[in-house]
């Protein structure tokens, strides 16, 4: 077992060293969401975190981490970081980014409010340019994304409050597997 968890580190590490160089800049990766779909989300919500790269690696025991900012009506507001822990079928790794919308202020402070969590039911609406990919905290199956500048929307609408999508940026991953994302906020 402690063989498993070296391997899921160092597969985490390396997706992590590796996603440096996939990295954009926040204003790079706003840009990406907008134009596969979400521009009118950006302009409507009250807020939203924007998460540049976010790694993933797992083999049974996996885990992913990224580092984010947080906006209130357009302005830089704060720092936030996602931490994600799975366990199951899963072999591989990934990277992606991800915006979480926030339909009203209740929707951001709950967020802010500490450690928030993401439960088995929320779900997110993964942009790809090539189908058959899905995703939720519960799990997910993702396909290598046809371009990061050629992705369409695949649905959108908020659930309590926020709206969450990703855009695969490269990497395989095989899942069928448990867990949710945790993320913590500190204010600027």
């Amino acid at each position: 077992m402690k063989a498993i968890l070296r391997t899921t580190l160092l597969t985490l590490f390396m997706s992590l060293m590796v996603s440096s160089a996939w990295g954009d800049s926040y204003s790079e990766t706003k840009k990406i969401f907008e134009a596969a779909g979400s521009s009118n989300m950006f302009q409507s919500a009250y807020g939203y975190a924007l998460f540049p790269t976010i790694g993933k690696a797992g083999f049974i025991i996996g885990g992913a981490y990224g580092e984010g900012r947080v906006y209130e009506q357009g302005k830089y507001i704060g720092d936030t970081t996602m931490a994600q822990a799975t366990i199951g079928f899963q072999l591989g790794g990934s990277g992606f980014s991800q915006v979480i919308f926030f339909q009203d202020q209740r929707a951001l402070t709950q967020f802010i409010s500490g450690s928030f969590e993401f439960g088995a039911e929320a779900q997110a609406v993964v942009l790809t340019a090539a189908a058959g990919a899905s995703a939720n905290t519960s799990g997910s199956s993702t396909s290598a994304s046809g371009g990061k500048n050629n992705a369409v929307t695949g649905g959108s609408g908020y659930y309590k409050g926020m709206a969450t999508f990703t855009i695969t940026k490269g990497g395989l991953m095989y899942e069928a597997t448990i867990g949710g994302q945790n993320f913590s906020f500190s204010r600027l």
